[in-house]
C-alpha cells in the first residue's frame, strides 16, 4: 500500500500515520461453518494464491496465516499488483529507487514467514493508477494465473457482497479485478488464446478468503504468530515513521516496539489473537 495503511486506528496514531477508513479485523457478522478438516489452519500441502494491492497488504491483513501456511507446507504464491512507487514524502526520493526498497522490503517480510521471494509475482503496475489500466488485459493476466497454478484457494482484498466496499483505489481495483478473474479463469472463451497458445485449460477458484472485509464471517487464530506477524510487518521499514518522511533503511527501536504493539491491538480478539476473512464457496 502506500500512505495510507489499512490498518487499527490506535496503530496509526501510534506510528503518527494518517488515518484510513479500514480495520484490519473488523468485527465478526456471523460464522462460517466449516468442517475442520477444512479449515485452513489444518491445510497441508494445498496451493495458496493472495492477490494483493501492494506489497505489504499481505503482511498487514494477513502475515498470521500466511506464516501458518507456509510452516504446514502449502506452496503459496503471492501475486502484487502494483510495485507501491509513489508513497513517500521524502522529496529527495524517486519512483525507481522507492519501487525497488519496497520489493527488497517485501522480499524480507516473505522470507521471515516462509515463503521464498521466487513465490513472489510483481504485476508491475504504478502505484495509485491500477484503476487506469486495461481492465480487460488485467483481468486476463489475473485468470491466466489462476489457470496456471490451479489454487485450492484464493485470498484477495474483499469487493463487498449486498454493496460495494469502499476502498481505497488501488485495494477497490485489486478486490474488483480478481473476483471478476474467478470468471475469466472459469470459462474459456473470455481468453482463449491462453488455451490455444499455451494449453491452459479453464479452471474454477474452489473458495475465496476476503481480507479487509467489513462483513467478515471468519477467524483464523494466530496467537503463535502475531509477534512474527509484527515482525514481518517492520520489515516495511519505509511504510513508516521516520523513513517515511526521509528514508533510512534503518528502523528505531521505539518504532519496531510500536509497530509490534499495533499489531497485538489490531488483532487482539478476547485473550487471543485473530486475522479476519470473509469466505466464500464458489461452485
Amino acid at each position: 500500500m502506500t500512505h495510507h495503511h489499512m490498518i487499527t486506528t490506535a496503530l496509526l496514531l501510534a506510528l503518527a500515520l494518517p488515518a484510513a477508513a479500514q480495520p484490519v479485523a473488523a468485527p465478526l457478522v456471523g460464522t462460517e461453518e466449516v468442517k475442520s478438516e477444512d479449515r485452513v489452519e489444518t491445510w497441508k500441502g494445498k496451493s495458496i494464491m493472495v492477490f494483493t494491492p501492494h506489497p505489504d497488504d499481505d503482511t498487514f491483513s494477513m502475515g498470521g496465516t500466511l506464516a501458518r501456511l507456509a510452516e504446514n507446507g502449502n506452496k503459496i504464491t503471492i501475486v502484487i499488483y502494483t510495485n507501491d512507487d509513489k508513497g513517500s514524502r521524502d522529496l529527495e526520493m524517486t519512483s525507481e529507487r522507492l519501487a525497488r526498497i519496497r520489493r527488497a522490503e517485501e522480499e524480507e517480510a516473505c522470507r521471515l514467514l516462509g515463503i521464498a521471494k521466487e513465490n513472489i509475482v510483481w504485476l508491475g503496475y504504478e502505484d495509485g493508477n491500477l484503476e487506469y489500466a486495461d481492465p480487460q488485459r488485467l483481468r486476463g493476466e489475473v485468470a491466466r494465473l489462476i489457470k496456471i497454478h490451479r489454487p485450492d484457494a484464493v485470498f484477495c482484498p474483499d469487493s463487498g457482497t449486498k454493496w460495494d466496499q469502499w476502498h481505497k483505489t488501488d485495494h477497490r481495483m485489486a478486490a474488483r479485478l480478481t473476483k471478476d478473474a474467478f470468471i475469466g479463469a472459469e470459462w474459456h472463451l473470455y481468453y482463449p488464446q491462453h488455451l490455444l497458445d499455451e494449453g491452459l485449460k479453464p479452471y474454477s477458484v474452489p473458495v475465496a478468503y476476503y481480507f479487509y472485509s467489513q462483513e467478515p464471517n471468519y477467524e483464523i487464530d494466530i496467537k503463535d504468530k502475531i509477534d512474527l506477524k509484527g515482525q514481518a510487518a517492520a520489515a516495511h521499514v519505509s511504510q513508516f515513521e521516520p523513513s517515511l518522511d526521509k528514508y533510512t533503511p534503518e528502523m528505531p527501536a521505539l518504532v519496531l516496539q510500536k509497530i509490534k504493539e499495533g499489531f497485538l491491538e489490531a488483532n487482539k480478539s478476547g485473550e487471543g489473537y485473530v486475522e479476519r476473512f470473509r469466505r466464500e464457496e464458489h461452485p
